[in-house]
């Protein structure tokens, strides 16, 4: 370990009661997502960057745009920090925007409880958590006072969960910013390199409401969805057989997260809509998945019987988000290397670089042309931390180990 490596450790050691505070700050800010009211903590994130001598850029997303997006109020933050010309410039993006907590928390979901050497609370794990790793990890560098080579730029977007056109997409096309590397909030102890796409789409599936004293007088679109959904899930067999050759990732995969409909129960209902989200592995075309999934749905559709005498069900199909999946891009080896080093001697175990079956806004930045990877704190395993599950939490030895993976990380890159 070098004098510098030692010195950063010692800093964020020194400082880390100090990052658990930040943690807790950011926690106790609800990003619950939907309905995706984010702008708060936004406003509250910057305020306490500044308390650090950190200045973060607002660029708050037009209503319009919000609104077209599903959300309520988005303001992203970018924090930029150059050191000199020439060299590069690393992005390190964190989401704050998160799901609703949901049943069955026994610690308070925004109190960012600390218990056994764990911190608790919706975003502890994926993640706000990175949020405080990223920016205790500038100021361990910054604390240095080294000559640097290029520069350092904190993300702070809020549109992971609905998709990122708002957050990083919108970033990056506005020409806000352009950096040469990142690194994204991660969630285990691997550094990951290419991860699943997503397709989500709303079907609605139309029949003919009815007394349910007289059933036979409509067309219960609930049966005919039932039929739509059963022809959806028998093509999970059938992608079983479809393998990536990406260590991590295995086979695409269907669900149905949603299901809305009817009026009362005293009534056949004449309307149901479904929400279903595939994932597809590195490998797929997204337009072939789309309209292999548009024709499975059509012909299921056709072949449901209605009762005598009544009508067919008809179907409106409606794509409702395409995340592509996130491919290796030649120049991220640089980040994947130090990474694993590092993350090596600190963790006392190897750190393999695998693909996920998530998806992440680093798709974006890769869609843009930037090399990157996926890095922050978190557990052996997404599982271990219940995130997006009830009392998610995070080891906060994992959170200080992974700050100082990430300091000598941009120490290596910009030394």
């Amino acid at each position: 370990m070098t004098t510098a490596q030692q010195q950063l450790d010692a800093w964020i050691d020194a400082h880390f009661d100090e990052e658990v505070t930040f943690l807790q700050e950011l926690i106790r800010v609800p990003t619950d997502t939907p309905p995706g009211n984010n702008a708060p903590h936004a406003e509250r994130t910057a305020e306490l960057l500044a308390a650090m001598g950190l200045t973060a850029e607002k660029h708050a997303v037009p209503e319009a745009e919000v609104k077209a997006a599903g959300l309520e109020t988005i303001t992203n933050l970018i924090v930029r920090r150059r050191y000199s010309s020439g060299g590069q410039t690393i992005a390190l993006n964190a989401h704050g925007d998160v799901v609703p907590p949901g049943e069955g928390w026994t610690h308070d979901p925004y109190g960012g409880e600390i218990e056994d050497g764990k911190i608790y609370g919706r975003a502890a794990a994926v993640s706000k958590c990175d949020i405080a790793n990223f920016t205790f990890a500038i100021r361990a560098l910054e604390s240095l006072g080294l000559p640097l080579k290029g520069g350092v730029e904190l993300h702070v977007t809020y549109d992971e969960e609905f998709g990122g056109e708002v957050g990083p997409d919108w970033l990056l096309k506005k020409g806000l910013t352009k950096p040469d590397l990142m690194i994204a909030a991660g969630f285990s102890y691997q550094v990951v390199i290419a991860h699943n796409g997503c397709l989500q789409m709303e079907v609605t599936v139309h029949g003919d409401m009815a007394h349910a004293a007289i059933p036979d007088s409509g067309t219960d679109a609930l049966q005919g969805a039932v039929h739509i959904l059963n022809a959806l899930y028998k093509l999970n067999a059938d992608y079983l057989r479809v393998t990536s050759k990406v260590e991590g990732i295995t086979h695409p995969y269907l669900n149905v997260g949603l299901i809305q409909g009817g009026t009362n129960t005293n009534v056949i209902p004449g309307k149901v809509v479904l929400k279903l989200d595939r994932r597809m592995i590195p490998e797929e075309d997204p337009a072939e998945v789309e309209a292999a999934l548009r024709k499975t749905i059509v012909e299921a559709a056709g072949s449901f019987q209605p009762p005598r005498g009544g009508r067919a069900i008809s179907v409106d199909v409606k794509r409702i988000l395409l995340a592509r999946a996130l491919k290796p891009l030649p120049g991220n080896q640089p980040l994947v290397d130090a990474i694993q080093k590092h993350g090596s001697e600190l963790f006392g175990e190897t750190i393999p670089a695998v693909g996920t079956p998530l998806y992440t806004d680093v798709r974006i930045y890769g869609e843009h042309g930037i090399p990157g990877v996926i890095y922050g704190a978190g557990p052996r395993t997404v599982r271990e931390s219940n995130a997006k599950r009830a009392d998610e939490n995070l080891v906060l030895d994992d959170l200080r180990r992974a700050t100082k993976v990430i300091a000598r990380t941009l120490l290596d890159l910009l030394n």
